[in-house]
């Protein structure tokens, strides 16, 4: 997957005054619902959780509109010690190989060129929320995904949780991940290739 592409996320919705856990496909950059045109998308593919409930691009989100985008790994580059040279991809994996749980967000925007009939007129995006990132996370890239662990799912995807404290609150509950890097080819760079290739480890 790359940003702007189509992507599978867990979210709660309500449907028929019930709570439901739906698996929706959303574009992945966030659009607020407030832009003028969908093209601010491409600069929300990841936000900070530092910053979640203060930016009004995703503070309303923050606070009842969150997701979890599962994924089986996810790719990072490494730039070289010397500072000079090619940088060197990695994708990082659960050690047991299970799927990891990204928390984001996501949004509806209603396109004002499109009729009320037309299905097309809302379109729903979603960001990545990123944090620090530690030990052999930090060794390669300086920023990771905030990754759920199982316990947390439920009420990361609970609508009533609308404080903001309480949300602070639990995002500090959230322990560090342990992941597995697994060094990979160049070619993951070039978004036209797509291959189980690009996820076996080099040499």
């Amino acid at each position: 997957m790359a940003p702007t592409n189509d992507v599978r996320a867990v979210v709660t919705r309500e449907v028929n005054e019930t709570e439901v856990r739906q698996l929706r496909t959303l574009r992945w950059g966030l659009v607020p619902s407030w832009a003028k045109d969908p093209s601010i998308g491409s600069r929300m593919i990841n936000t900070r959780v530092e910053t979640i409930t203060a930016k009004p691009a995703f503070r309303r989100a923050a606070s009842r509109q969150r997701l979890i985008v599962p994924m089986d790994g996810y790719f990072e580059w490494q730039p070289p010690e010397s500072g000079k040279g090619r940088k060197t991809p990695f994708y990082l994996v659960d050690p047991e190989r299970r799927p990891l749980a990204a928390a984001g967000l996501y949004e509806f925007w209603r396109d004002p060129a499109k009729d009320d009939d037309d299905p097309d007129r809302w379109l729903a995006t979603l960001t990545v929320i990123t944090t620090n990132a530690t030990d052999t996370l930090g060794r390669i890239h300086d920023r990771s995904p905030l990754l759920l662990p199982p316990d947390l799912w439920e009420a990361w995807l609970d609508p009533e949780l609308t404080d903001a404290d309480d949300l602070h609150h639990l995002i500090a509950k959230i322990p560090e991940p342990h992941i597995e890097p697994i060094e990979v080819s160049p070619a993951v760079g070039n978004v036209r290739n797509n291959s189980p290739s690009l996820v076996e480890p080099v040499g």
